[in-house]
């Protein structure tokens, strides 16, 4: 027994020895949590945590392996988008989408997500939830892997492997080609409640974090300016998914646009509604009373938009002129926000920032826009040592050159980038 102890005080006094310190010189340090901002102080990384916020003249009093100098920058936690698609390049219209379905490999379009982590981590995203393949497979829980074992550079994945949906809802659809042929999907169809627990558990087995179904489809706005849809579960399934879900310890989000999948999914125990661009009154009270996040990814919309209404459906326009009004009024009952862009779904050479220029313009202040992909979204991915600079928590940390809490557009230039500790992205 003596000499176990002895050994694992060796391997304790080793790791500590081994642990490099490095200090950040800070111009000044945003408090996510109440805005205020803290002027040349110091923040002390011990391996890939923060050890302490010091303030100025402290650095004489450490020894520190490294030390980088952010005197020029205003520093605030790594962002956070939790809607990605990283296995997919933009799909405006159906055709988009089947190309990169059926004649892109899950290899191919694997080296091109590669790419998409990347460009998400230089933009100072440093955690994303990755919300579904769409037909590359467990793709993304190999990404996770090549990131979290530093074989690749990315944000750090919370994935959901492939959605689920019920059979003959979802591209590729079979009335579009030859019905000899065997048509694959971008996501995992169900029929029943069994095959709903089957589903669930299947993609836990193979590494899900989250849990992502399509709970409506077909969108259309009646004469009195509601929208509806039509819900894709029976309620037998989709409560199956949901008891699943949480008997599991996971986390459900839905893709849910009018009341008839919103609410749908709220009863059935979803965490996160995305997208809701149709929600009524009835949704936002009941996401209120429920603690239901929404990431209202508004930038897809408007991309898409113009693209879907030549093609003949010209519902995202309806979506993108009520949607103002909608934000106001949820940002009013207290709806809860997670920064989501559904970026994948649109070029992942746009900027991932968009959605923040549309959370200010919508009102909120950019405090509040900047707290969706800080402490809000950690919250939501159940996260506490992410989103907030703090003693104790992992060293995920941005330096943009202007302040953005005066203007929004900051984020749009990050200069620096930290994560676990390492930097990926140094001040020129």
């Amino acid at each position: 027994m003596r000499s176990l102890l002895l050994i694992i005080c060796c391997i304790s006094f080793f790791t500590a020895q081994s642990q490099k310190i490095t200090v950040l010189k800070c111009g000044q340090v945003l408090d996510v949590r109440t805005g205020e901002m803290s002027k040349n102080v110091m923040i002390v990384i011990k391996g890939n945590s923060i050890g302490s916020i010091l303030p100025p003249g402290a650095l004489a009093k450490i020894k520190a392996d490294t030390v980088i100098d952010l005197t020029a920058y205003t520093v605030l936690p790594g962002l956070i988008d939790c809607h990605t698609h990283v296995l997919l390049q933009g799909d405006i219209t159906a055709e988009d989408y089947d190309v990169q379905i059926l004649r892109e490999s899950i290899p191919y379009r694997t080296i091109r997500a590669v790419r998409s982590c990347n460009i998400a981590l230089q933009q100072g995203f440093t955690t994303i939830r990755d919300l579904g393949t769409e037909g590359a497979g467990y793709a993304d829980v190999d990404l996770k892997k090549s990131i979290k074992n530093n074989v690749i550079p990315g944000p750090r994945m919370f994935v959901s492997t492939l959605a689920i949906n019920t059979t003959g809802h979802y591209p590729v659809s079979e009335k579009e080609y030859a019905w000899e042929l065997t048509m694959p999907k971008g996501l995992q169809e169900i029929t029943g409640a069994d095959e709903a627990r089957r589903a669930v558990r299947q993609q836990i087995a193979h590494g899900a974090d989250w849990i992502k179904i399509y709970a409506d489809r077909g969108y259309y706005k009646l004469a009195d300016g509601s929208y509806r849809s039509s819900p894709n579960f029976t309620s037998e399934e989709i409560m199956a998914i949901g008891d699943e879900t949480i008997r599991s310890r996971r986390k459900l989000a839905a893709h849910a646009v009018t009341r008839d999948g919103i609410l749908a999914a709220i009863n059935a125990g979803a965490s996160s509604i995305e997208h809701g661009f149709g929600m009524d009154d009835e949704c936002i009270a009941l996401m209120v009373q429920k603690n239901v996040y929404w990431c209202p990814t508004i930038y897809v919309n408007d991309f898409v938009a113009e693209g879907r209404a030549k093609a003949g459906s010209p519902i995202n326009q309806l979506f993108a002129e009520s949607e103002p009004a909608l934000f106001k009024k949820a940002m009013k009952a207290g709806v809860k926000i997670a920064y989501g862009t559904d970026i994948g779904g649109y070029d992942w050479n746009m900027p991932e920032s968009k959605d923040f220029s549309f959370l200010v313009q919508y009102g909120y202040t950019p405090l509040q826009a900047i707290q969706t992909a800080t402490i809000n979204a950690a919250a939501l991915l159940d996260q506490p040592l992410l989103g907030e600079l703090k003693d104790g928590n992992l060293a995920d940390i941005i330096a943009v050159k202007n302040d953005p809490t005066k203007d929004i557009q900051a984020l749009s230039d990050v200069r620096w980038v930290m994560k676990d500790g390492l930097v990926y992205k140094s001040v020129k």
